[in-house]
């Protein structure tokens, strides 16, 4: 289902710091209202649902914003 690859999406040159948007990256990782926060919310409410298709769905969405965090 996972096939883990150490590498980049794209290719990063970086030439010159630019703090406004490392700021504004940041916010994507631990704001309330982040990618992260949202993976995590998703993950623990399917602890609640009553049927295995919610729990299911829920896991799916969860685990998909992982990915999107990891890939911004």
């Amino acid at each position: 289902m996972w096939k883990y690859e150490k590498k980049l999406q794209y290719p990063v040159n970086i030439k010159k710091k630019d703090l406004k948007m490392a700021k504004v990256m940041l916010t994507q990782f631990g704001g309330a209202n982040s990618e992260l926060a949202a993976a995590l919310r998703y993950l623990t409410q399917r602890y609640t649902m009553p049927d295995d298709k919610g729990k299911a769905l829920l896991t799916d969405i969860g685990t998909e914003e992982f990915e999107h965090e990891c890939c911004i």
